[in-house]
């Protein structure tokens, strides 16, 4: 049979699998290949029920058919696979990396301390801020089996006005949705896959600001910010897809970026969500001094990438009038305040070739103050719509609603000191303003409503590198979610904690009832994004659930981090391979060459990375499957929450 034939015959059979199909029915690759690393039973079912697909993609040994993938595989992903010109395009647009088109590699990207770094014994002093180790692992989609699976969360606390609680039960709603405020501490995604079953679907916003992949180091704390190119890319892509699960239909998401990574990430931004579905860019000025690091133009800005989940379904609020726009509307009281404005209409599609229906004249006499559209007396004025230069412009409104303005008493006529007529119409003041793609306002200051706000909620140390200004973390939330309603916003890269900052805030503006989901890995949860929320709460008022991830064999992870000298390093070896936490292709015995080669490398911090990689990342947490068994020790309260969590 004809090569094009058997590919026909092979997607045809595969489209018959919802989950391998898109809403236009076309095939995804990337899903048949998943389910194909996976060896999952309904795929390999569906290629067994065709004789000749069987013959090749299977071999036959002692009368059993053993399922070959990476032949399958191969093939899926050869170049000639749905070669149609739509694929052939899209391929050409795709993200490649060593070959490879980002959406068609199964790769997971997991990072150890990624942002700023811990602050060690409460030491304030730049000289006294040690450099935060960083680890980032690729893993191929063959060496992960259990690591999404939901995990025992413990440690649970409530944090209240009142102070510290213990958690005795988990809020829901009428619907059984979740309804708390929660900070969760571990792997942001694993926390995500950990949360999928609870809030798949459920959450309105998503607002992350991941690191920005610069090429320099932060000047403040020392981390490293930067990734390889497409270490990062698989970063993301790992993330944004199971955020978009985790969105309602009517959802968004948005990312704050810098200039590095920006134009990759819409890229990525668009296979993850559809191109469709981008809603907007916005640049944010968040530095007006500008960057003096910067080698030609003084970088002042960043950019908040903004996608739905489906197009059409998302709205978008107005912004709230500020005071000094309020000020401009002197005429009248309370809800009636309004100005007056010109009727003439100029800039943008003002001539009459462009609004032909608004160039009219206007009628006017001037002893009884009369407006018209039609000539009823010689004593009449005419007006036309000109500017100062005599040219043709038009009125901002037609014909009828012109005179509707009239009958109600909306539109004046009056002399300038030149001598020339101006038409006026009522400027009733406004809810608020339509958001621009440009945002420039003083409160966007990162340093002055970021850095600055923190610094005082902590009297006076700075416990944290370049928060976001929480001015624009609000007015994100306030223009994407319901006011006075209960929306869910989830941050994964949860940072200082701005984001629920914003949240408390807006719903003590408001009477609004939104939660907050924040995820963190880092320490400095506990000693910075924990303490932020509960000074918020004593003012704002609210309160939160804080739980981690248990630890399993993150354990070494924070115990290679602290590791100092290759001793260390070397028993910390012996201690894993002792307890049976290596991967599974790692000799469990340590021969001694081995050993003498590991202190030959002499680098601490290559020794520490050489030792992550052979530890197993499918048990860094205890999976909630083995929550009754005894080596974990969960204890009963843990247990009944746990039970409470994931409604069981």
């Amino acid at each position: 049979m004809p090569k094009e034939n058997f590919n026909e015959k092979l997607i045809a059979l595969l489209k018959t699998y919802p989950d391998f199909i898109d809403e236009s029915g076309e095939l995804l690759p990337a899903a048949v290949k998943d389910h194909a690393w996976k060896l999952d039973h309904n795929l390999i079912r569906l290629l067994l029920s065709d004789p000749e697909i069987k013959s090749t993609f299977f071999d036959e040994i002692d009368g059993h058919w053993v399922f070959n993938h990476n032949t399958f595989i191969g093939y899926i992903a050869a170049k000639n696979f749905l070669a149609n010109s739509y694929t052939q395009f899209r391929n050409k647009i795709g993200l490649n990396i060593d070959g490879k088109y980002l959406r068609e590699r199964g790769e997971v990207s997991l990072v150890w301390p990624y942002k700023d770094c811990v602050l060690e014994g409460g030491q304030t002093k730049e000289e006294e801020k040690r450099k935060e180790i960083f680890f980032n692992e690729i893993l191929a989609q063959d060496e992960i089996n259990r690591m999404f699976d939901p995990k025992v969360l413990t440690n649970w606390k409530r944090h209240t006005a009142a102070g510290e609680q213990d958690v005795t039960e988990i809020q829901r709603d009428k619907n059984g949705t979740i309804r708390e405020n929660l900070i969760i501490k571990g792997n942001n995604l694993i926390a995500l896959h950990t949360l999928k079953q609870q809030f798949r679907g459920q959450v309105k916003l998503v607002y992350i600001d991941p690191p920005y992949n610069t090429k320099g180091e932060s000047t403040t704390f020392g981390y490293n910010n930067s990734f390889n190119h497409s270490s990062w890319l698989t970063f993301m892509r790992n993330r944004l897809e199971i955020a978009k699960d985790l969105l309602r239909d009517d959802g968004l998401i948005v990312i704050a970026i810098d200039d590095e990574e920006q134009a990759y990430l819409a890229v990525l931004c668009d296979e993850v969500f559809g191109r469709v579905n981008h809603i907007g860019t916005v640049i944010v000025q968040s530095k007006p001094s500008g960057r003096t690091t910067d080698s030609y133009f003084a970088t002042c800005h960043e950019y908040l990438h903004i996608y739905s989940k489906q197009t059409g379904l998302p709205t978008i609020n107005f912004l709230e009038l500020t005071d000094e726009q309020k000020k401009q509307y002197t005429e009248g009281t309370g809800e009636n305040l309004f100005r007056w404005r010109d009727f003439l209409r100029t800039g943008g599609l003002s001539t009459p070739e462009e609004r032909p229906n608004s160039y009219y004249p206007i009628y006017f006499l001037p002893k009884e103050g009369q407006i018209s559209l039609e000539r009823i007396s010689d004593e009449q004025i005419e007006i036309l719509p000109l500017d100062s230069n005599g040219n043709k412009r038009v009125w901002r409104k037609t014909r009828p609603s012109f005179a509707k303005h009239v009958n109600d008493n909306e539109i004046k006529i009056e002399q300038n000191k030149s001598g020339q007529w101006k038409v006026k119409i009522i400027d009733k003041i406004k809810e608020g303003t339509r958001p621009k793609s440009v945002w420039i306002d003083s409160r966007y200051d990162a340093s002055s409503h970021g850095t600055k706000l923190l610094k005082n909620l902590f009297e006076g140390q700075k416990v944290f590198s370049y928060p976001k200004s929480i001015h624009a973390v609000k007015d994100v939330i306030e223009i994407l979610t319901e006011r006075n309603g209960d929306d869910i916003i989830l941050d994964f890269f949860a940072g200082s904690g701005t984001t629920a900052h914003a949240v408390l805030e807006l719903n003590k503006q408001d009477n609004g009832n939104r939660k907050f989901i924040l995820v963190e890995q880092m320490d400095y949860v506990e000693s910075v994004t924990v303490p932020r929320i509960e000074k918020v709460i004593e003012g704002q008022g609210g309160e939160f659930v804080y739980c981690e991830l248990m630890q399993y064999n993150q354990v070494y992870m924070d115990k290679i981090q602290a590791a100092q000298s290759s001793e260390e390093l070397v028993a910390l070896w012996q201690e894993i391979a002792e307890n049976s936490f290596l991967n599974w292709y790692v000799n469990e015995e340590m021969p001694q060459d081995a050993v003498q080669d590991f202190i030959a490398i002499e680098d601490v911090e290559q020794q520490k990375h050489l030792l992550v990689e052979l530890l197993d990342k499918n048990q860094l947490y205890v999976h909630l499957s083995e929550i009754e068994d005894t080596d974990f020790n969960v204890s009963d309260d843990d247990k009944d929450l746990n039970k409470a969590f994931y409604g069981e």
